[in-house]
């Protein structure tokens, strides 16, 4: 099965024209620009050594029993709760092998993201980019800058997202369509999404605690308010950043200086609907430039791998937007609904306020997320084994790079591969395991009423429940 599906993703990527050059997607995103002439070809890199073990096609498949009798004494510990939801069942099949409350619709955290992923991948393709566009306006001199929804836009090519769009190739286009004419204000045009900035549900310290923010149509590097500091922190393996209060204005403001318009002559607007030419110059609502973002393919590996927010959000509203919803949150929410029961996946099970999983108001049963996963990679759907790509791997990435260090969670490591979702009280790991005989499973357990001070013990029971399964055949 992990040869299925690396076979599968390596369909999607070369489907949207993708060459992976290098392991790590936080290095390169997969690959980076070109070198420019004179610059020496660095040395090729060794072949990456294997993360996740391989699996024997024919390993046999570990029985109810067995997965029993390996987690139940570790799921009702203390650490974990009251509220502790757990769903175990085989890749291959698609057969559940144990369960506790697996329908209960729990509090998911970022294991939604895994939801968000797969409907977007579903709704709109790997290679779908997202566009942002610049038009003529209805004034003399006036540009609309049109927010499509990227989240990742950079101003130039410093931005926080390598290989994102960028402000300054658009402003190129603008200026190269208007000829001699110099713009004299812009306008950002960021009606494509309606409702609130925030989600009611967030906790109050969310919009401001840095790992969330406004949520508009138009903005650049997530937000991110101070991109040089916030790439320093990255490399370090935190991913707070302080975000703007008005993402789309300050885009807008980063646009204008680009074309020499001064910050007093932005302001918000919508574009106006196309009309005739006027002799050479364009007509209102006339395309003066367009750029596009990286392949939704790319835009899920990064939402996942580094867990972003704001990326999140971004793409649930494609879910909306493709389905002719509002581009709200609760417009994503229910499309990512309807796309989840096109899948054939329990939609009953699955409440969603939002994309990212900051909302508490979020409901999912630990059953949609193994069937969720399992679908991914059973190869009916190979459009969504991309959500694979970006998954932390224990003891070796992303979120679980510090974690199944200890003795008693060791068995996990190099062969989980999983999404985790933390808030206060709320804790929860979803994905793939690799049983001691080479059978993969797919595993979820989501609790959401640990004590507020138990993150540690919870994390450590958790990973206890995975290196369980990764260390016995269950059988």
């Amino acid at each position: 099965m992990p040869v299925l599906l690396a076979a599968v993703l390596v369909l999607v990527l070369a489907a949207v024209g993708i060459a992976v050059l290098r392991p790590g997607p936080v290095a390169e995103w997969l690959g980076d620009e070109p070198a420019g002439p004179g610059v020496a070809t660095p040395a090729a890199e060794p072949a990456p050594v294997a993360v996740l073990a391989a699996a024997d096609a024919n390993a046999p498949m570990p029985t109810p029993e067995g997965v029993r009798a390996a987690l139940a004494p570790l799921v009702g510990v203390p650490a974990l709760g009251d509220r502790v939801h757990v769903s175990v069942a085989d890749v291959a099949t698609g057969q559940p092998l144990f369960g506790r409350g697996e329908d209960d619709g729990t509090v998911p955290a970022s294991v939604t993201k895994l939801v968000t992923g797969v409907t977007v991948l579903a709704a709109r393709g790997p290679a779908y980019r997202i566009p942002t566009r610049a038009v003529a306006g209805a004034a003399p001199g006036e540009v609309v800058i049109v927010g499509g929804g990227d989240p990742t836009l950079a101003v130039d090519k410093k931005g926080f997202y390598p290989g994102a769009a960028r402000l300054d190739d658009l402003a190129a286009q603008v200026r190269d369509a208007l000829g001699g004419a110099k713009p004299t204000k812009v306008t950002v045009d960021s009606s494509l999404y309606s409702g609130p900035v925030f989600e009611p549900g967030w906790d109050d310290d969310i919009p401001t605690g840095g790992y969330g923010g406004a949520i508009t149509a138009l903005m650049t590097d997530g937000a991110r308010s101070d991109v040089t500091r916030a790439k320093k922190d990255e490399a370090a393996g935190n991913h707070w950043a302080e975000r703007v209060s008005q993402p789309d204005l300050a885009a807008g403001r980063a646009f204008a200086r680009l074309l020499g318009v001064p910050p007093g002559a932005v302001a918000r607007g919508t574009a106006p609907a196309p009309a005739p030419a006027a002799g050479a110059t364009p007509g209102p609502g006339a395309e003066l430039g367009k750029v596009e973002s990286l392949p939704m393919v790319r835009l899920v590996d990064i939402m996942i791998s580094d867990s972003d927010n704001i990326v999140a959000e971004a793409l649930a509203r494609q879910v909306a937007l493709a389905r002719d919803q509002p581009a709200s949150f609760v417009g994503a929410g229910a499309a990512m609904d309807a796309v989840a029961a096109e899948l054939g996946l329990p939609a009953d099970e699955l409440t969603l306020a939002d994309g990212s999983g900051l909302s508490r108001s979020n409901r999912i049963s630990p059953s949609l997320l193994t069937d969720l996963i399992a679908l991914a990679g059973d190869g009916s759907r190979p459009e969504l084994a991309a959500i694979f790509g970006g998954l932390p791997v224990a003891d070796w990435s992303g979120t679980l790079a510090d974690r199944y260090e200890t003795a008693a969670t060791k068995a996990g490591a190099g062969v989980i591969r999983a999404k985790t979702g933390t808030l206060t009280k709320v804790h929860a790991i979803a994905g793939l395991v690799s049983t001691s005989d080479g059978r993969l499973l797919t595993f979820a357990v989501l609790t959401d009423a640990v004590p507020p001070d138990g993150l540690t013990a919870a994390r450590g029971a958790l990973d206890r429940i995975g290196a369980a399964l990764a260390g016995c055949g269950c059988r």
